[in-house]
């Protein structure tokens, strides 16, 4: 069974750190693509950022570039999103997903696999 677990999420203050963590389990994530997309209530799910399934390609939303990057060790099977200089309007549900052999999308609708999503709250 495909599956998809994030984590690392939580509560921290504005101006801290954290480090989300996707990790594939009945599959490997070689030949995929992975995206980090966040949600809060009553908007639509946005895309973060994501990075192509060779490590060679990585995009940004303009709301989070130079605070978060993206990476991807394969030997872990696993994704990484790391979240600097945190604001509170990035407080959300953050999930992860995986799109085949892609070169990595902000577009929700091209991913076919997608985590439970983990909570991020930032306040003071």
């Amino acid at each position: 069974q495909l599956q998809l677990v994030e984590s690392g999420g939580g509560l921290v203050q504005p101006g801290g750190s954290l480090r989300l963590s996707c990790a594939a389990s009945g599959f490997t994530l070689d030949y995929y693509a992975i995206g980090w997309f966040r949600q809060v209530p009553g908007k639509e799910r946005e895309g973060v950022s994501c990075i192509s399934s060779s490590r060679d390609r990585t995009k940004y939303a303009d709301s989070v570039k130079g605070r978060f990057t993206i990476s991807r060790d394969n030997a872990k099977n696993t994704v990484y999103l790391q979240m600097n200089s945190l604001k509170p309007e990035d407080t959300a549900v953050y999930y992860c997903a995986a799109l085949l052999y892609g070169l990595g999308s902000l577009v929700p609708s091209e991913y076919r696999y997608w985590g439970q999503g983990t909570q991020v709250t930032v306040s003071s």
